[in-house]
């Protein structure tokens, strides 16, 4: 499966907070992500992702491991991804080591998730703020198959029309690059 994701930076958080909060109940979690990467950054190199995301919650912990392929559409950066949940963190954060994995970049994300549907999908949207940068971010995603990422992507445009997201606003920025950017400016 392909997850359909487009990203905005926000001009008014609190707005569109409460066009969300109307489509559904918002879930605030914190996610803790590490992304890993073979020492001769490689996986970066092909445009993969491999991290280890640990939720926090008002129903506890959870940790998922996932994998993604490299970008299928650049105007979007959607990428084919692969998750599961796993049970131990400090497992599997030890198995990725042992298999000569290192830490790229760790981060927290404090998120306000929603599940709704929308124009006959499942949408995922999140409204998330990074300590280390400026601004508030939403992320509106659906998962498609590769036969279905056209109409997919043009759902997801649509909810972030709806949700009053200009195309000018959209942004390829990713979260790892703008704190590894931060971080070297410091």
């Amino acid at each position: 499966m392909i997850e359909v994701e487009l990203k905005a930076r926000v001009r008014s958080p609190e707005a569109l907070m409460g066009q969300l909060d109307e489509r559904a109940e918002a879930r605030l979690e914190v996610y803790q992500d590490t992304y890993y990467d073979l020492p001769d950054g490689s996986l970066e190199r092909q445009d993969q992702e491999l991290r280890v995301r640990t939720v926090r919650s008002q129903n506890g912990l959870r940790t998922l491991l996932t994998f993604k392929d490299a970008t299928v559409d650049e105007a979007s950066g959607s990428k084919p991804e692969r998750e599961t949940r796993v049970e131990d963190s400090q497992a599997v954060h030890a198995i990725l080591q042992g298999l000569g994995y290192v830490p790229a970049i760790a981060f927290s994300k404090r998120c306000r998730n929603y599940d709704f549907e929308a124009r006959g999908r499942q949408m995922f949207a999140t409204l998330v703020k990074v300590p280390e940068i400026d601004g508030t971010f939403l992320e509106v995603e659906t998962l498609a198959a590769e036969d279905d990422f056209t109409a997919a992507l043009d759902d997801v445009r649509a909810v972030l029309a709806e949700l009053g997201i200009a195309p000018q606003d959209l942004t390829r920025e990713t979260y790892t690059g703008a704190v590894a950017a931060q971080r070297r400016g410091r």
